[in-house]
């Protein structure tokens, strides 16, 4: 028997609900919207990424500033040797009384620690040496009677002053440098200036350098390395840069 037309309204009826529910189920599922990049699943990921950039952001001039200082390094240093036991001495140095001198271990690793080339140390070395007359060793009664009458009082207010300003390790270079008339003329120097308060060099002004002058010297370990700045240095490439730019 076929069905009746009551059956077949009720199967009828009964389909399109069916397909109602069906419809209002794929309609209540999450939408992608149509600003959302391709490459983000949800709005979520395109604001972590937002937020990971602007991290990186942040970061940016630290970093830049953290290349430039090892770009520097890296030129200052490319000329020194592996260490500083490796510099070469001179030959108006005698290697059997300067091994152990702590004058020279100081020199080495000065010149190490500011990349110091084998010709900057050997030279450092040769002025010294010139400066004070170690070559044939010092006559001191000589280099007395350069100082006058009263070198015996000049002596020991240096020696005095030398004691108050360096400590015991630093001594032994500062006795060999009163073995001249130079060296006892060095430290009345330093004493009067102090004195006066006047630490500036004399070789240049700040007035009278150049852009150019102030860019070298901003590539001095002096300017720029942690450590090893010079306030005085700093200040003069300083007051450079306000001399001409105001």
């Amino acid at each position: 028997m076929s069905d009746t037309p009551q059956e077949d309204t009720q199967a009828q009826d009964q389909a399109a609900t069916e397909t109602r529910d069906f419809v209002v189920a794929e309609d209540s599922a999450p939408q992608r919207p149509e600003w959302l990049p391709e490459k983000y699943k949800t709005p979520e990921d395109l604001a972590k990424a937002y937020k990971q950039l602007e991290s990186k952001l942040g970061s940016k001039d630290e970093d830049l500033r953290k290349s430039i200082i090892e770009e520097l390094q890296a030129e200052a240093f490319q000329d020194r040797p592996a260490s500083a036991g490796d510099y070469q001495l001179p030959d108006i140095v005698d290697p059997s009384t300067s091994v152990d001198s702590e004058l020279l271990k100081w020199w080495s690793e000065h010149s190490y620690e500011n990349g110091y080339s084998q010709d900057e140390f050997a030279k450092g070395i040769e002025m010294y040496m010139s400066a004070m007359g170690q070559q044939s060793g010092p006559d001191l009664e000589a280099e007395a009677k350069k100082l006058g009458e009263n070198a015996n009082q000049r002596i020991s207010a240096a020696s005095a002053f030398a004691k108050k300003m360096f400590g015991e390790d630093q001594m032994g270079a500062i006795e060999r440098l009163f073995q001249g008339a130079d060296g006892i003329l060095a430290m009345e120097t330093i004493m009067e200036a102090m004195k006066d308060g006047d630490f500036s060099s004399n070789a240049s002004s700040a007035s009278s350098l150049s852009e150019a002058d102030l860019r070298e010297m901003m590539q001095d370990p002096r300017y720029w390395k942690a450590g090893a700045q010079d306030r005085d240095f700093v200040k003069k490439v300083d007051d450079g840069f306000k001399k001409l730019y105001g």
